[in-house]
């Protein structure tokens, strides 16, 4: 693994660790989180290549649907998972649970000021 590629893979894991439970975001979202603005298809390469277990079920389309074919075993087991966290869905679109103590979600974007 080159050092560029392992940077990216950790600043992928990182973010996908911090997604608080209920919450989702796109791929597009964890890379520009990431530090990797243009890189939203490489982020799903770089969660498989974790050697500890990521939330990876918090990680959704920018439509918010789920990444999966509906029906499916793995689609089943995404929205099993993001269901246990109180996760709802309308109209096959994921909608994240509604907290006062979720994280802002500009912070995790963007980092502190």
């Amino acid at each position: 693994m080159s050092e560029a590629t392992s940077r990216f893979d950790r600043a992928v894991w990182d973010t996908v660790t911090s997604i608080p439970r209920g919450q989702v975001l796109s791929y597009g979202e964890v890379a520009r989180a990431a530090g990797y603005p243009n890189h939203a298809r490489m982020v799903s390469k770089a969660m498989s290549r974790s050697a500890i277990p990521l939330p990876w079920y918090r990680v959704v389309r920018s439509d918010r649907t789920l990444a999966f074919k509906p029906g499916s075993d793995i689609y089943q087991t995404q929205k099993h998972h993001l269901e246990e966290e109180g996760v709802t869905f309308e109209n096959g679109k994921v909608v994240p649970v509604v907290s006062d103590e979720n994280i802002n979600l500009d912070t995790l974007l963007w980092g502190p000021d």
